[in-house]
């Protein structure tokens, strides 16, 4: 992060965050997943966070004043994942998810840490309407992608409900809805293009199947004509 120690290799590249910062001091630093850094990243952090700069490998100081950093991390989901087994995410108040995730956070870091930091965000966990909406997303997305082979698609409301429904999560949200739609509707999807069954023009139309799940089929030509 800070650069080699003279004399090892790549002392003369300069470290990762130091560069990356002393290039553009006015940046955002995202740390995903904070919590499985190592202790020594952890102390280097503390020094930035205390007194605003840091020295790389170089001997320079750089100036961190105007760099805004962002943590985040799943520390205390685990026991969140205790009480929604027990309780259904209504039952369970934002204040009661609030300490159990600060109490795991300060259990975690060092109070020298902790006490530097300005602000802790613990956000709301996403319900199954929020996941609906973000289920319309990713197949937008998806059909920007399936454009660039001239293909489209088209979802019913009801494989919207159904797709929503099995990726939604109470403690991990919409993180499961990618891994559901590529196993669900990318792979067999790609698999049927192998075989020749949907070619350049065509619309693929996902709605519930009648013993349960979605299923691809090609819309009509006139359909397809209306789409385009």
């Amino acid at each position: 992060l800070i650069g080699a120690p003279p004399g090892y290799v790549g002392y003369e590249e300069g470290g990762y965050l130091t560069e990356a910062v002393r290039r553009r001091p006015y940046s955002l630093l995202l740390l995903d997943e904070v919590e499985k850094a190592h202790p020594n990243v952890l102390n280097i952090l503390l020094q930035v966070m205390e007194d605003g700069r840091l020295t790389d490998g170089h001997g320079r100081t750089v100036d961190f004043r105007n760099t805004v950093i962002v943590m985040t991390s799943n520390l205390g989901s685990d026991r969140i994942q205790e009480i929604m087994n027990q309780a259904t995410a209504d039952e369970i108040s934002y204040d009661s998810v609030k300490k159990i995730v600060m109490d795991t956070v300060v259990k975690h870091f060092s109070p020298e840490f902790v006490n530097r930091i300005d602000e802790s965000v613990v956000f709301h966990s996403l319900q199954q309407a929020q996941v609906r909406e973000i289920t319309e997303i990713q197949f937008s997305l998806l059909n920007q992608r399936l454009a660039q082979r001239e293909l489209a698609i088209q979802v019913s409301n009801g494989a919207l409900d159904y797709i929503a429904k099995i990726a939604y999560d109470p403690v991990y949200g919409a993180r499961p809805l990618r891994r559901v739609i590529q196993n669900r509707i990318e792979n067999p999807l790609a698999q049927e293009v192998l075989k020749g069954s949907y070619t350049s023009g065509d619309t693929v139309i996902v709605d519930l199947a009648i013993g349960g799940g979605v299923k691809l089929s090609k819309a009509a030509p006139e359909l397809d004509k209306k789409v385009a």
